[in-house]
C-alpha cells in the first residue's frame, strides 16, 4: 500500500488530502486539512499575487508538508488553479514554494482543471448525461457531457473571491449580488453551445459552496443524512437561501448555521452565479456533487485506464473499496451478492419489486458485514450506521438509506420504529415493506454461505402453493448453510406469507 498526498491550491482555499491506495486499483481518503488562504484576493488590480497572500499560502503548505511526513505520505501531487495561472508573478511564487516547502506545484490549464472536475464527477456518479457548474474562488467552469463524454466546457475568469472584490462597493449586499446576476448572464451569453444543451440535463454543483449551501438547507430542513455528494436540491429552497444571505451583512452571515465564517463574506457572490444560471439555463432542481478536481486526481491515479473512459460501473467500484476498507472477507461477499441476487429474481412473482430495488440488495449484501469493524454483537445494527454514513457513490440517498436497513435486519426482523421514523423525508412508510422483504433475502443468501467457502453455488427456487422450494447446487457439504438458512423460515413466512423449504 501507498500513501499519497494531493494539495489543491486554489484561488479561495488551499486543500491537503491523504489518501491509502490499496494497489489494485482502489484507495480511501484518510486525512485531510483545509486553509483559507485566498490567494487570489486582490488580484484583479495589476494581476500579481499579493506578499502577504503569497507568505499565508507559504505557511500553510509548510504545515501541509509536516502532515504528509507525519503521516508516511510517499508522493505529494500538488496543482494550482485560476489564481496562480493568471499571475504575473507565477514563476517567482512557485520557485519560492519549491525553495521553501521542497513541493513542486503543477499549474494545470483550463482543459486540465476541466477535465479533472469531470472526472471527479463521473468516477462517482451515474449520471451518463450532465452539465457541471463548479464555482471556485477565481474561476467558474461549466463543463456539458453525455455519454460520459464531455461534448464543451467553459471556463469564466471570475469566481467567488474575485466577484466579491469587484462588486464590494456597489452598494448593499443585495445589490451587489443583482449586479452580480446581470453580470454573469452576459457572460453565458457569450457561450454559444449553451444554447444547445438538452433542457432535460441534469445540473450538477461542484465546489465548496454548493457543500457549504447543502449545510445550510440540511439544518433548514432538519435533513437526517449527513451525506453531500448526491444531494437533491429544488432550486426554490436555493432562492430562498439566497435571499436570506444576501440580505444580511458579514457579521451575521458568520452567525448561520452550516455556512463556514470563513466563507461567510464571499458567499453571496457564489449563490448569485448559481441563481443567474439556475435562472438562464430554466434549471428547477440541481444535484450536489462532493467530489471534483481532488477526486478526479485519486481516480487517475489508482485507475490510470481512467484517463482514456471512466469507470463503467460506479457503483461497483465504489462498493469494492469499501469492502476492502473494511476488511471484509471478498470471497464470502462475493457469494452473498451472487445467492441474493439469484434470490430477488427467482422470487420476483412473490415481492413484485422492479428491478432498480436489485441496486439495494447489491449495497446491503455488499456491506452487511462491515459492522463487524465495530464489535461482533449487534454487528448488523453497526454495519446500518457504517453503510449510512460510507462514501456509496452511484447510489441515491434514498438508496443508501434502504440498504442500511436492509443490511440492518439481515440477521433477525428488527427495524426500529424510532429509527426508522427519523428517515421520513427520504423513505416512506411503504418503503418499511422492501426493508423486511429485502433483509429476508439477505439473510438467506448470507446463511447459504455461513461458512464462506461457497459451498452453495447456486439456487433453484420454486413456488408451489403455500410453499417455496429451494434447491440448491452444492460443492460439498451444506449442512450447515441450508441449516443457518431455514432459521429464517418464521420471517419469510411473515415477509412472502410462504413456507420455506431448502433442499
Amino acid at each position: 500500500m501507498e500513501k499519497i498526498g494531493i494539495i489543491d491550491l486554489g484561488s479561495n482555499s488551499a486543500r491537503l488530502v491523504i489518501v491509502k491506495m490499496f494497489g489494485d486499483g482502489h484507495f480511501m481518503v484518510e486525512d485531510e486539512l483545509k486553509e483559507s488562504v485566498r490567494l487570489g484576493q486582490d488580484m484583479d488590480r495589476d494581476g500579481f499575487l499579493k506578499p502577504q497572500r503569497v507568505a499565508e499560502t507559504i505557511k500553510t503548505l509548510k504545515m501541509f508538508r509536516r502532515l504528509c511526513d507525519a503521516n508516511g505520505v510517499e508522493r505529494i501531487i500538488a496543482v494550482a488553479t485560476a489564481a496562480v495561472r493568471r499571475a504575473k508573478n507565477q514563476r517567482s511564487f512557485l520557485d519560492e514554494i519549491q525553495a521553501s516547502c521542497g513541493l513542486k506545484v503543477t499549474v494545470l490549464s483550463e482543459e486540465e482543471e476541466a477535465t479533472l472536475v469531470y472526472r471527479g464527477v463521473i468516477n462517482s456518479m451515474d449520471m451518463p448525461k450532465g452539465i457541471i457548474l463548479e464555482i471556485g474562488g477565481g474561476s467558474t467552469k461549466i463543463i456539458y457531457y453525455n455519454r460520459r463524454s464531455i461534448l464543451n466546457y467553459a471556463t469564466l475568469a471570475f469566481g467567488a473571491v474575485t466577484l466579491t472584490d469587484l462588486f464590494k462597493n456597489d452598494g448593499t449586499p443585495k445589490e451587489q449580488t443583482a449586479k452580480i446576476e446581470e453580470f454573469f448572464v452576459e457572460q453565458f451569453k457569450k457561450i454559444e453551445w449553451l444554447s444547445e444543451v438538452d433542457p432535460e440535463t441534469p445540473l450538477i454543483g461542484v465546489g465548496g459552496s454548493f457543500r457549504n449551501l447543502y449545510k445550510m438547507n440540511r439544518i433548514v430542513r432538519k435533513y437526517p443524512l449527513n451525506v453531500v455528494h448526491n444531494y437533491t436540491f429544488a432550486t426554490e429552497d436555493f432562492r430562498s437561501i439566497y435571499e436570506m444571505v444576501r440580505e444580511l451583512d458579514v457579521e451575521k452571515r458568520k452567525r448561520i448555521r452550516g455556512l463556514s465564517p470563513a466563507r461567510a463574506d464571499i458567499m453571496p457572490a457564489a449563490l448569485a452565479i448559481i441563481k443567474s444560471f439556475t435562472d438562464y439555463m430554466h434549471i428547477e432542481s440541481f444535484t450536489v456533487s462532493g467530489c471534483g478536481l481532488r477526486e478526479g486526481i485519486m481516480i487517475n491515479q489508482a485507475v490510470p485506464l481512467t484517463v482514456e473512459r471512466p469507470i463503467s460501473d460506479v457503483l461497483g467500484y465504489s462498493l469494492t473499496s469499501l469492502v476492502k476498507y473494511y476488511g471484509c472477507n471478498e470471497q464470502h461477499i462475493e457469494n452473498v451478492v451472487h445467492l441474493s441476487i439469484q434470490l430477488f429474481k427467482q422470487l420476483r412473482v412473490l415481492h413484485k419489486f422492479p428491478r432498480s430495488y436489485l441496486k439495494v440488495l447489491k449495497i446491503a449484501a455488499s456491506l452487511h458485514d462491515c459492522g463487524y469493524r465495530v464489535r461482533y454483537y449487534n454487528n448488523q445494527q453497526h454495519s446500518r450506521y457504517i453503510i449510512l454514513n460510507s462514501p456509496v457513490y452511484g447510489a441515491t440517498h434514498r438508496e443508501i438509506v434502504l440498504a442500511a436497513f436492509v443490511a440492518g435486519c439481515h440477521k433477525k426482523e428488527d427495524v426500529p420504529a424510532a429509527d426508522w421514523a427519523k428517515y421520513k423525508d427520504i423513505v416512506s412508510d411503504e418503503d418499511l415493506d422492501v426493508v423486511k422483504k429485502l433483509g429476508v433475502l439477505l439473510r438467506i443468501g448470507e446463511s447459504l454461505d455461513r461458512s464462506g467457502l461457497g459451498v452453495v453455488k447456486s439456487i433453484n427456487c420454486d413456488v408451489l402453493g403455500d410453499s417455496v422450494i429451494m434447491k440448491t447446487e452444492i460443492a460439498s457439504d451444506a449442512t450447515l448453510e441450508i441449516s443457518q438458512a431455514l432459521d429464517a423460515g418464521g420471517e419469510f413466512k411473515r415477509a412472502f406469507k410462504k413456507n420455506l423449504e431448502i433442499l
